[in-house]
Protein backbone atom coordinates (compact mmCIF):
# COMPACT_ATOMS: atom_id res chain seq x y z
CA UNK A 1 0.00 0.00 0.00
CA UNK A 2 0.94 3.62 -1.42
CA UNK A 3 0.49 6.49 1.34
CA UNK A 4 -0.79 9.99 -0.58
CA UNK A 5 -1.54 13.59 0.77
CA UNK A 6 -4.19 15.23 -1.42
CA UNK A 7 -5.29 18.62 -1.67
CA UNK A 8 -8.79 20.38 -2.17
CA UNK A 9 -10.21 24.00 -1.11
CA UNK A 10 -12.98 23.06 1.74
CA UNK A 11 -15.17 25.63 -0.03
CA UNK A 12 -15.01 23.21 -3.07
CA UNK A 13 -15.13 19.96 -1.98
CA UNK A 14 -13.90 19.92 2.15
CA UNK A 15 -13.42 16.38 4.06
CA UNK A 16 -17.33 16.95 5.45
CA UNK A 17 -18.34 16.85 1.49
CA UNK A 18 -17.00 13.57 1.73
CA UNK A 19 -18.29 12.29 4.43
CA UNK A 20 -21.60 13.02 3.51
CA UNK A 21 -21.05 11.63 -0.09
CA UNK A 22 -19.46 8.52 1.13
CA UNK A 23 -17.34 8.85 -2.34
CA UNK A 24 -16.28 11.48 -5.24
CA UNK A 25 -14.06 11.71 -8.33
CA UNK A 26 -11.08 13.88 -8.26
CA UNK A 27 -10.51 14.96 -11.17
CA UNK A 28 -9.02 18.44 -12.25
CA UNK A 29 -5.80 17.77 -11.44
CA UNK A 30 -3.75 19.57 -14.35
CA UNK A 31 -0.22 18.87 -13.59
CA UNK A 32 1.40 16.10 -15.61
CA UNK A 33 3.59 14.78 -12.16
CA UNK A 34 0.31 14.64 -10.25
CA UNK A 35 -1.54 12.76 -13.16
CA UNK A 36 1.50 10.58 -13.04
CA UNK A 37 1.49 9.50 -9.26
CA UNK A 38 -2.56 8.55 -10.42
CA UNK A 39 -1.86 6.93 -13.47
CA UNK A 40 1.17 4.84 -12.51
CA UNK A 41 1.21 4.61 -8.84
CA UNK A 42 -1.97 4.67 -6.88
CA UNK A 43 -3.67 1.49 -6.28
CA UNK A 44 -7.40 0.78 -5.11
CA UNK A 45 -6.38 0.92 -0.83
CA UNK A 46 -4.30 3.12 -0.41
CA UNK A 47 -4.71 5.80 2.18
CA UNK A 48 -4.78 9.54 1.69
CA UNK A 49 -4.42 12.41 3.76
CA UNK A 50 -6.98 14.90 3.04
CA UNK A 51 -5.73 18.22 2.93
CA UNK A 52 -7.58 21.40 3.27
CA UNK A 53 -5.69 24.32 1.33
CA UNK A 54 -6.17 27.95 0.85
CA UNK A 55 -8.07 27.28 4.13
CA UNK A 56 -8.08 28.93 7.53
CA UNK A 57 -5.91 27.09 8.84
CA UNK A 58 -4.75 25.01 5.93
CA UNK A 59 -4.21 21.55 7.37
CA UNK A 60 -5.14 17.70 7.11
CA UNK A 61 -8.56 17.62 8.00
CA UNK A 62 -9.10 13.66 7.60
CA UNK A 63 -8.34 10.65 5.51
CA UNK A 64 -9.85 9.17 2.19
CA UNK A 65 -8.87 5.82 0.61
CA UNK A 66 -8.56 5.05 -3.26
CA UNK A 67 -11.79 3.29 -4.36
CA UNK A 68 -11.30 3.68 -8.10
CA UNK A 69 -7.84 3.60 -10.19
CA UNK A 70 -7.06 5.84 -12.63
CA UNK A 71 -9.41 6.97 -15.69
CA UNK A 72 -9.65 9.90 -17.96
CA UNK A 73 -11.09 12.75 -16.47
CA UNK A 74 -13.88 14.47 -18.49
CA UNK A 75 -13.81 17.53 -17.48
CA UNK A 76 -11.21 18.14 -20.05
CA UNK A 77 -13.37 17.61 -22.92
CA UNK A 78 -16.46 19.54 -21.43
CA UNK A 79 -15.88 23.19 -22.77
CA UNK A 80 -17.78 24.99 -20.17
CA UNK A 81 -15.52 23.37 -17.01
CA UNK A 82 -12.99 25.37 -15.85
CA UNK A 83 -10.66 22.36 -16.23
CA UNK A 84 -11.56 21.89 -20.33
CA UNK A 85 -8.23 21.35 -22.53
CA UNK A 86 -8.62 22.12 -26.10
CA UNK A 87 -5.68 20.19 -26.70
CA UNK A 88 -6.23 16.69 -25.16
CA UNK A 89 -7.22 14.22 -27.69
CA UNK A 90 -10.10 12.10 -26.65
CA UNK A 91 -8.08 8.72 -28.26
CA UNK A 92 -5.71 9.32 -25.62
CA UNK A 93 -6.45 11.61 -23.00
CA UNK A 94 -4.27 13.84 -21.58
CA UNK A 95 -5.97 13.92 -17.72
CA UNK A 96 -6.85 11.28 -15.36
CA UNK A 97 -8.70 11.13 -12.06
CA UNK A 98 -9.27 8.83 -9.47
CA UNK A 99 -12.05 8.27 -7.33
CA UNK A 100 -11.47 8.50 -3.28
CA UNK A 101 -13.76 7.63 -0.36
CA UNK A 102 -13.93 8.86 3.08
CA UNK A 103 -12.65 7.08 5.56
CA UNK A 104 -12.20 9.86 8.90
CA UNK A 105 -12.38 13.18 9.43
CA UNK A 106 -10.54 14.68 12.27
CA UNK A 107 -11.42 16.66 15.13
CA UNK A 108 -9.05 19.42 14.05
CA UNK A 109 -7.14 20.18 11.37
CA UNK A 110 -3.39 19.24 11.44
CA UNK A 111 -2.24 23.02 10.61
CA UNK A 112 0.16 23.63 8.15
CA UNK A 113 1.99 25.30 10.80
CA UNK A 114 1.70 22.42 13.52
CA UNK A 115 3.19 20.25 10.55
CA UNK A 116 6.37 22.56 9.93
CA UNK A 117 6.80 22.70 13.56
CA UNK A 118 6.94 18.94 14.21
CA UNK A 119 10.35 17.93 14.03
CA UNK A 120 9.00 14.26 12.80
CA UNK A 121 7.95 15.66 9.84
CA UNK A 122 11.07 17.05 8.51
CA UNK A 123 11.21 16.46 4.87
CA UNK A 124 7.38 15.93 4.68
CA UNK A 125 6.97 17.40 0.81
CA UNK A 126 3.87 19.04 1.94
CA UNK A 127 5.44 21.08 4.37
CA UNK A 128 8.76 22.26 1.78
CA UNK A 129 8.66 25.52 0.17
CA UNK A 130 7.85 24.69 -3.79
CA UNK A 131 5.51 21.70 -3.19
CA UNK A 132 2.79 22.72 -4.69
CA UNK A 133 1.12 19.60 -6.01
CA UNK A 134 -2.40 18.41 -5.52
CA UNK A 135 -1.11 14.67 -5.08
CA UNK A 136 2.02 13.69 -3.84
CA UNK A 137 3.26 10.29 -1.71
CA UNK A 138 3.92 10.21 1.96
CA UNK A 139 6.19 8.34 3.79
CA UNK A 140 4.49 5.73 6.28
CA UNK A 141 6.83 7.30 8.57
CA UNK A 142 5.32 10.88 8.37
CA UNK A 143 1.66 9.71 7.50
CA UNK A 144 1.47 7.72 10.94
CA UNK A 145 2.83 11.03 12.48
CA UNK A 146 0.53 12.64 11.23
CA UNK A 147 -2.63 10.29 12.56
CA UNK A 148 -1.01 10.68 16.09
CA UNK A 149 -1.30 14.29 16.11
CA UNK A 150 -4.47 14.00 15.35
CA UNK A 151 -5.88 11.50 17.34
CA UNK A 152 -7.17 9.23 14.73
CA UNK A 153 -8.69 6.91 14.52
CA UNK A 154 -7.10 5.11 11.54
CA UNK A 155 -4.73 2.60 11.86
CA UNK A 156 -1.55 1.91 9.26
Amino acid sequence: MKLWLMKSEPDVFSIQDLARDRTTTWEGVRNYQARNFMRDDMKVGDLVLYYHSNADPSGVAGVARVAKLAYPDPTQFDPKSEYYDEGSPKDDPRWLMVDVEFVEAFDEVVSLDRLKSDKALDGMLVIKKGQRLSVQPVEKKHFARVLKLAGAKTKL
